[in-house]
């Protein structure tokens, strides 16, 4: 199984060891590069992010019992997130299974299966030796069209059972064909773009990040403003011709105005969730016919937002036959850059505390000092998350992503071990918040091991940004477990680093200009960099709520961000959006 996996462009595998994979390992061993992680989760999410960046791919080996249901959050992000992810796990003999209704017969013994069916793309338990075609067509079809995880499940006596490899080879399926609009359906969206006067295109995750870098030069005299999902952020930058910005209900409040103000918008690849919709999806585009293109029908069909026309295809494909012929929209692009250079990304509402990094300003300052080559991962959740995806100003050539469906904490760390791992020749820079960094930490001791070349920045803001500010702004300011006051722990992050032999630093205002912190940044050892944040900092702009007479919420639709824009801004333009 594992030379099937070879073959299959697997080099690598993330595990941790235990007595009902052991086979597996062993082969493992003997034919990859094993990369042992603390903890089940942490393998899976840096397997996940190992397969975003470059060509390799990797694999998670677990054992039974304790080993799947550790790796269960990272199975449930990657399936969230549409992305591959393969699990082979361990199980106790065929022999000691648990029948009849028993909870368990062997020992550690859990029904895996039973418990990812729901988020994984295929899923099989192996109880005895079974043909290539089996194996491989469950992996494959995991890979193609809208990806997702494969959970193979192999029973200790399948694991150990003396075959002869030639009596297993059979053929393997072939790949199916992607769907791809018609010739009629492509003249009829080239004709809504050529009619449009202030059309917007979306770039979702589902665009492969290949097929974009091939067409940048066609893109760019395309005509037509690009906007990006943040699962869509690195397929096009911030520092290209037609980039306005990553629109989102924590979006860049200029993209959120030129969304709002187009006439036609072209998701590609996107799924229109209500993170970037709104959650008052009803005043989503108001002024725009939507064209919704995803290789999912069942997104096509969920019902939110009001679609014009749904393309069930492949978006690389359909971007190729539009991108071939451009339009002239030059008002339209230079209105779209008047929006851009006069809403600032840094909201003129937030605090500054005399003693503490303001993050945006930092975000902004590290957006300059990181190379085109870097690779740029930001956490899944909180402030930091937040203020990432806000402000950072991405350049062509980095890679840059994280895993925000789940909005998990803790994945931020085992992902950028993940990445860094996939292309050491490149810099790997983290930015995670102090909550969900404690989460798991413990993998610091990969970092060291690995001598990765890893910059960890973690907002050290003395608990969770998010949860205290929902609870100032709906619970009056009663906090509990959010900050060390109200029973949340952290450590010294620098002790911390020092107990697991890495360096560190704490960075204050100015610190891209200190000799001391570009030492470090500038060479290729790890270092971890506490940026420290007031706990009562503002994260302006934001889609604010309000409770209703009945007690629900109801959210401001993306173009009304809070703090509201100054009036004569607004005169100055133009924007027509109630």
């Amino acid at each position: 199984m594992i030379a099937w996996l070879s073959e299959l462009g697997y080099t690598t595998c993330f595990y941790v060891a235990g007595g009902n994979s052991m086979h597996l390992l062993d082969a493992c061993r003997k034919q990859m590069e094993c990369i042992p992680a603390v903890h089940e989760v942490s393998a899976g999410i840096a397997s996940e992010y190992f397969n975003m960046v470059g060509t390799r791919k990797s694999f998670v080996l677990i054992t039974a019992g304790p080993g799947l249901t550790n790796i269960v959050s990272a199975i449930a992000g990657a399936w969230l997130e549409s992305r591959e992810l393969l699990v082979i796990g361990g199980q106790v003999k065929s022999s000691d299974l648990a029948t009849n209704g028993l909870r368990q017969r062997g020992i550690q013994e859990i029904n895996g299966l039973e418990i990812v069916l729901p988020i994984s793309k295929t899923a099989m338990r192996i109880t005895s030796p079974v043909m290539k075609s089996v194996f491989v067509d469950a992996i494959v079809e995991s890979r193609r069209g809208r990806k997702g995880p494969c959970f193979i499940e192999i029973c200790l006596d399948a694991q150990g059972a003396i075959v002869s490899s030639d009596d297993l080879e059979n053929q393997v399926a072939s790949a199916k064909p992607l769907p791809t609009v018609s010739g009629t359906q492509l003249f009829e969206l080239k004709s809504l773009l050529k009619k449009s006067q202030r059309p917007v295109a979306l770039f979702g995750g589902g665009l492969s990040r290949e097929s974009v870098t091939q067409m940048l030069p066609l893109i760019d005299s395309w005509g037509v403003p690009i906007l990006t999902s943040w699962n869509g952020a690195d397929k096009y930058a911030s520092d290209r011709p037609l980039w306005f910005g990553r629109p989102d209900t924590w979006g860049m409040r200029f993209s959120n105005l030129i969304l709002q103000y187009s006439d036609l918008v072209l998701a590609l690849g996107a799924r229109l969730s209500l993170q970037q919709t709104g959650f008052n999806w009803q005043e989503f585009a108001p002024h725009a016919q939507i064209v919704h293109v995803n290789i999912d029908l069942s997104e096509l069909e969920k019902g939110h937002p009001s679609k014009t026309i749904k393309v069930c295809a492949d978006a690389d494909k359909l971007l190729a036959d539009l991108v071939s012929d451009p339009l002239a929209n030059t008002d339209w692009v230079e209105e779209c850059s008047k929006i851009k250079e006069l809403v600032p990304l840094n909201d003129l509402g937030n605090s500054k505390h005399s003693g503490f990094l303001q993050p945006y300003e930092f975000v902004l300052n590290l957006s300059d000092l990181c190379l085109a080559r870097d690779i740029v991962i930001p956490c899944s959740s909180g402030g930091a998350n937040t203020v990432m995806m806000q402000t950072f100003k991405n350049k062509t050539g980095q890679i840059f992503f994280n895993n925000k469906a789940l909005a998990s904490m803790g994945y931020g760390l085992a992902g950028a071990i993940g990445a860094a791992l996939a292309d050491r020749s490149r810099r790997t820079v983290l930015v995670e918040g102090d909550g969900g960094f404690a989460q798991n930490s413990q993998e610091l001791a990969t970092v060291a091991v690995q001598k990765l070349n890893l910059k960890i920045f973690i907002f050290a803001n003395n608990g969770y940004a998010s949860i205290r500010m929902t609870q100032k702004n709906y619970f009056g300011g009663a906090y509990l477990g959010c900050d060390v006051e109200s029973g949340l722990g952290f450590p010294d992050w620098q002790k911390l680093a020092t107990a697991y032999g890495l360096r560190s630093m704490t960075i204050n205002e100015g610190f891209e200009n200190d000799k001391n912190f570009l030492s470090s940044w500038n060479d290729n050892e790890a270092c971890l960099y506490v940026v420290p944040i007031h706990p009562e900092q503002t994260y302006f702009p934001k889609i604010s709520s309000q409770v209703t007479a009945s007690g629900s919420m109801e959210s401001a639709p993306l173009h009304k961000m809070s703090p509201p824009l100054p009036d004569e801004l607004l005169h100055e333009l133009g924007l027509d959006l109630d």
